[in-house]
């Protein structure tokens, strides 16, 4: 499945259901209504090879975010580690992909975690109801 606009565009590389998130509008508030992103759907593996090859870390991950330009992004979710982490957090799936989401989105605007970037989080869940 893909579907996108000029600025945004959704691919799912698995078999699994893309939960009912309102990406764009999120995408648009995070990140402004410019930036172009692509959020990719991905296994495990493919998903521990991205954070094995950029991060050095051999293990799989529920999410990856990389800034291409300032303008331009890619963000990866594992279907299967957003679900385990999900029940961490006591989230249903379907909220914790729009919490990953924001995650990913405070990271791709050149956020590192700390105070910062946990009160920008806040706002965009209190704004988007995650």
């Amino acid at each position: 499945m893909k579907k996108g606009s000029a600025t945004f565009s959704l691919i799912n590389e698995t078999d699994s259901h893309i939960p009912a998130v309102d990406f764009l509008a999120i995408k648009d508030a995070a990140l402004g209504t410019t930036y172009t992103l692509n959020l990719i759907f991905t296994d495990s593996a493919k998903i521990k090879k991205l954070n094995t090859i950029y991060r050095n870390k051999e293990c799989a991950t529920d999410i990856l975010s990389f800034p291409l330009s300032e303008t331009e992004g890619e963000m990866y979710i594992s279907e299967k580690e957003a679900r385990s982490e999900a029940k961490k957090f006591d989230r249903s799936y379907d909220n914790f992909i729009a919490f990953l989401f924001i995650h990913g989105c405070t990271h791709l605007k050149g956020y590192d975690h700390g105070d910062i970037m946990e009160g920008i989080e806040a706002k965009l869940r209190k704004q988007f109801g995650v």
